[in-house]
């Protein structure tokens, strides 16, 4: 006998558990979850001890401690242009998975069609899933991972309530310029949809592109809600510290759902988070150089692996080619690459409605330390002589 609920009976447990056992099993250096190996920057760290300290220990509101609140605001005025109402338009989470799950929730009614982008954040399904909605998929391809505005418009019915956008995109890089992202607010105000943006790469874009906000452009301010987070930013994933930005009645859907899912996240971490959202713009320099470093390096590891990457345009994971392997599908590769080279990488047909069409690309992350990076690039030059 099954004790699942009915809307669970299908999920399984995630791949990222799954692939990160496999790596610690075998003792695998791990290019598969997407969580740096690296320690938090250090004036983050004190911050935490700071706040810990002068006893900012119970419960947050649960919109948010207001000085986080403030720190976000001002961010997104400074780094966009932006203005958002610190007391109205803004919501913490505790991370943006609870984020994109809460906005789903509270917006997405049974029967209620949601257009998504494949491959897409493996949380995004589930979410619609249990809110009783009906997912659509537009099918991104390689290399350039470009949509067809037709083919787009075609999904879009009368049953269509909300449009999911992530932007870096995992796991492909992608970064949406901003005529895709028009091209999508027309089709969001031509049908009525609303539009939920994932932009929790914001910061890490490479070769001088530009993150765009969706929620900017004409028309989108009161449709559209903004999900970004600390932890890809400042390399303190662990914190789980999400933001949504909308407009009030859209927000409200979102914080109804969260205020019975967490209530509120970790207080003296959210008073740490202002310092962090106070970093000079030397910072994200300093993110990008480091991180297109990494990117250059593993690109050239892989290719020298015969694993053709495709370059990503943003985010920290290298897609990869492996049609040419003589393997089964992804999965047999990633587990054969864990268990026999020790270089662990993830399957990306779990971010597919169909897992043929992402079965012959493998998803490696380069969030990780260069000695990180050296070890696997010697099992990949070991395994490949």
């Amino acid at each position: 006998m099954s004790y699942l609920a009915n809307r669970i009976q299908n999920f399984g447990v995630t791949i990222f558990a799954e692939m990160t056992a496999l790596a610690m099993q075998h003792q695998a250096v791990n290019l598969g979850q997407g969580f740096p190996d690296f320690a938090a920057p250090d004036f983050l760290k004190e911050a935490a001890r700071q706040a810990i300290a002068a006893d900012v220990n119970q419960y947050a509101p649960s919109y948010g401690r207001a000085s986080l609140k403030q720190a976000i605001a001002a961010k997104m005025k400074r780094h966009y242009g932006l203005e958002a109402d610190p007391d109205h338009e803004i919501l913490i989470t505790h991370g943006a998975t609870e984020a994109l799950c809460a906005a789903i929730l509270g917006l997405v009614n049974p029967g209620d069609e949601v257009i998504l982008f494949e491959p897409f954040y493996d949380s995004y399904v589930p979410d619609v899933l249990m809110a009783g909605g009906i997912p659509r998929f537009y099918t991104l391809r390689q290399p350039e991972w470009r949509f067809d505005r037709e083919e787009l418009a075609a999904l879009f019915t009368p049953k269509t309530k909300l449009i999911v956008v992530n932007t870096p995109h995992n796991p492909t890089g992608k970064v949406f310029g901003r005529e895709e992202l028009g091209i999508i607010a027309d089709l969001c105000q031509e049908h009525d949809v609303l539009a939920l943006t994932d932009e929790v790469y914001e910061h890490i874009v490479f070769d001088g592109r530009s993150h765009h906000l969706l929620a900017q452009l004409p028309g989108m301010d009161g449709r559209t809600l903004t999900i970004s987070s600390l932890g890809k930013t400042f390399s303190v994933t662990g914190w789980k510290i999400g933001w949504v930005i909308g407009h009030p009645d859209l927000l409200r859907a979102a914080f109804r759902t969260h205020q019975f899912m967490t209530f509120c996240g970790a207080a003296p971490l959210q008073e740490a988070a202002v310092v962090a959202l106070a970093a000079g713009d030397d910072f994200y320099v300093q993110l990008t150089h480091d991180y297109q470093a990494k990117r250059d390096y593993l690109m050239q590891v892989l290719a020298a692996a015969g694993l053709p990457p495709i370059p990503p345009a943003g985010a920290y994971f290298v897609m990869v080619d492996i049609g040419g392997m003589g393997f089964a599908d992804d999965v047999a590769f990633c587990r054969y690459l864990t268990t026999e080279v020790g270089v662990a990488a993830i399957p990306p047909s779990a971010f597919y409605h169909n897992p043929a069409d992402g079965a012959r690309l493998a998803r490696f992350a380069f969030c990780k330390s260069q000695p990180t990076l050296e070890e696997a690039a010697r099992r990949l030059q070991k395994w490949r002589v």
